[in-house]
């Protein structure tokens, strides 16, 4: 397989996941009846937002240098 079809698939699979994540913290908020907790979940949905919206491309050394 191409090494970069290998990588484009590992970044679109963490994606995903990086998705459902926000998406189950953002229920959990929802359906929590307990405040504090409440909070907690918005505020890991966020982090988790900006993780998947500052994803670095695949195409740059930047994951290089990250890792």
């Amino acid at each position: 397989m191409d090494a970069d079809f290998q990588r484009q698939k590992r970044r679109d699979d963490a994606l995903l996941l990086l998705n459902v994540a926000v998406e189950a913290m953002n229920l959990a908020k929802e359906v929590s009846s307990i405040t504090p907790a409440k909070a907690v979940f918005g505020s890991v949905g966020v982090l988790l937002t900006m993780i998947r919206v500052c994803f670095p491309p695949i195409s740059s050394d930047i994951i290089q240098v990250h890792m």
